[in-house]
């Protein structure tokens, strides 16, 4: 999805969510690369909005097939940049920046990328552990999160977590009609990737229907 498109409420029980991700593209990877090596065919860096529908994820998991319907298109910010253009914030396959995200002009979190459990060189080796990856792939961060809980969240899922973790009570309900949600990174008080910006838009699913058979 664009940066400005809706994103699509087809069911209130799919669980809509958001997942603020930093994300790499890659020029054509060889299969076999190591991690020591993956950074080189990083061609440019972006931002996700990582659409999750985590009510139908459970059932996904049980398959062992991982994630199909309950990941819809990802919404990608106006603007991809080069890793030299980051300068010192692009650190051992690391974006060192803090992701702001908002929901219904609330300020929801703002984690920094810096703490990666596996960094891009690593993710990038393990994917073309057996394929060539081809140019133009994209490898997203995974939701950016802090082990510091003030820094907050880019996702509800995760947020919902630390409720119940607080009190036995998942509090903040997933993307209702209306919300409007966004993203945005800064680095030397520039917009690095420009702004996502989404609304919640009810739609009716046609044909068929997303139920998990």
């Amino acid at each position: 999805l664009g940066p400005r498109d809706a994103i699509p409420l087809y069911n209130h029980d799919y669980g809509l969510d958001i997942e603020g991700e930093f994300a790499v593209i890659l020029g054509h990877v060889p299969a076999g690369t190591s991690a020591d090596k993956a950074l080189q065919y990083v061609r440019l860096i972006v931002l996700l909005n990582d659409i999750s529908l985590r009510g139908l994820i459970p059932d996904e998991i049980k398959t062992g097939f991982g994630f199909v319907q309950s990941k819809p298109p990802s919404s990608v910010a106006p603007f991809a940049v080069t890793p030299d253009f980051l300068e010192s914030a692009w650190h051992k396959g690391r974006i060192e920046l803090p992701l702001f995200c908002w929901r219904n002009d609330e300020l929801i979190g703002a984690p920094n990328g810096k703490e990666m459990h596996f960094s891009f060189a690593d993710l990038i080796a393990h994917a073309c552990r057996t394929r060539d990856l081809s140019a133009g792939t994209i490898i997203g961060s995974g939701t950016v999160s802090n082990e510091a809980q003030e820094t907050g969240v880019t996702c509800i899922a995760e947020q919902r977590m630390l409720e119940i973790i607080a009190g036995d009570k998942a509090e903040t309900p997933y993307l209702q009609e209306g919300d409007v949600v966004a993203f945005e990174s800064f680095h030397n008080q520039h917009s690095v990737f420009g702004r996502i910006e989404q609304h919640v838009l009810s739609m009716d699913l046609s044909p068929g229907d997303l139920t998990l058979n």
